[in-house]
């Protein structure tokens, strides 16, 4: 007698997708890229900050995180404190029911048990615990795949964040820090894998015609334990990257502006004033290929976003970080170019500009090392979505058997 035919598996994605950040939508391309290579089958459809760009883009049904429109705006008015305290009540219910419908829910990438940057316990790491919670209820499998982390002080945040870790049926890294912040905050990471960014499974793109410099910026203002001086890290910051740039141009160097958030265009904007000079122009970028296309097409870069380093390693361009976080420390050290670090909280120009110009007379061997660090990248993701596809599928799969 045959055994009826099981029906396919239901995976859902999660997470601040397609809400402006390229790094986000990069990582989601990536599962998206490992579900349809090894799970065709399966039925995919995300909860996400911005669902009306994700089902547009990938193809995919989507449906909005919060039932507040304006959760990430700052609530000043009664209304809006109500509003937003109610959809935090409502989220329960929606997250609950959406999870029910899945076998397997994937978190994607991302810094979803970090808090390098401004961050409230009650925005994505409120949604991230419901989601882990409801997982467990409903034993869905909940996945955090190739997420990065990192100690965490304020209290809530880092409780929220233990308490989703430990719920996930699945935990993976980005980095050996991640893992060592999560063992910190009492996770058992024992079995936790660690493998490079998702966001190196994406396609290189062919080299491109050199000749400039690309100059990926953000719109900084330090961490989540730095909004006391938030003003002064930003403007720092930003006389700091003006002051290179305009070095770069009176060395008759073209410069292309590059972003990885919507919010960065302010940043493009006040750099494109200060220098006012044809040589310096602005990339108009939506995915991390286009991303990639730029960086392939430069003799260097110099970039602060995390992605936007990413993106440079893997078109296999010599590149130089201004680092805001151990993360960014610690994947140019994978990648063999440890030394070529710049905090961007100080950034120094002359300093900056001596290290640059040391980056580029080393160019040649560097692109050897990335060439050949790409290649190991290559291998440890396809260990990684192996493992990912032994736990969770072949998991579910035997669960269903009748």
């Amino acid at each position: 007698m045959t055994s009826a035919r099981r029906p396919p598996v239901r995976v859902g994605v999660f997470g601040l997708l397609g809400s402006g950040n390229l790094g986000n939508d990069g990582s989601l391309e990536a599962v998206l890229g490992y579900l349809r290579a090894e799970h065709a089958e399966a039925v995919v459809d995300a909860l996400c900050g911005g669902p009306e760009a994700v089902a547009a883009r990938y193809r995919i049904p989507a449906t909005r995180l919060h039932w507040y429109r304006g959760e990430y705006r700052t609530a000043s008015r009664a209304g809006a404190i109500a509003a937003k305290g109610l959809g935090k009540i409502l989220d329960v219910f929606r997250t609950a029911a959406w999870v029910r419908r899945h076998d397997v829910v994937i978190v994607p990438g991302m810094g979803v048990l970090e808090a390098t940057l401004p961050l409230r316990p009650w925005g994505f790491p409120y949604s991230l615990f419901l989601l882990c919670a409801t997982g467990r209820l409903f034993r869905t499998r909940v996945a955090l795949v190739g997420v990065g982390a990192a100690p965490i002080r304020d209290r809530p945040t880092r409780a929220l964040v233990r308490w989703s870790a430990r719920l996930a049926a699945y935990r993976s890294y980005r980095d050996e820090l991640s893992r060592d912040a999560m063992r910190e905050m009492g996770v058992d990471t024992a079995r936790d894998e660690v493998g490079p960014d998702l966001a190196f499974a994406l396609p290189a793109p062919p080299p491109g015609p050199a000749g400039r410099v690309c100059v990926g910026v953000m719109d900084f203002h330090g961490g989540n334990d730095d909004r006391a001086r938030a003003g002064e890290i930003h403007r720092r910051y930003l006389e700091g990257t003006i002051r290179f740039v305009r070095a770069l141009v009176e060395d008759g160097r073209q410069v292309r502006l590059l972003k990885g958030d919507h919010c960065d265009t302010t940043v493009v904007a006040a750099i494109l004033e200060a220098v006012d000079s044809p040589l310096v122009t602005a990339a108009e970028v939506a995915t991390l290929a286009d991303l990639m296309k730029e960086a392939a097409a430069a003799d260097a870069v110099v970039a602060t976003r995390y992605h936007n380093l990413i993106c440079a390693l893997k078109a296999g361009t010599p590149t130089l970080a201004l680092s805001y976080a151990a993360k960014s420390d610690a994947l140019m050290a994978r990648m063999g170019l440890g030394a070529y670090c710049h905090p961007a909280r100080e950034i120094d120009a002359d300093r900056l500009l001596e290290q640059f110009r040391e980056l580029e007379k080393r160019s040649a061997e560097l692109r050897r090392t990335l060439t050949e660090r790409n290649q190991e990248t290559a291998r440890q993701l396809t260990h990684q979505f192996t493992a990912l596809s032994h736990t969770l599928f072949k998991a579910t799969a035997r669960q269903e058997t009748p």
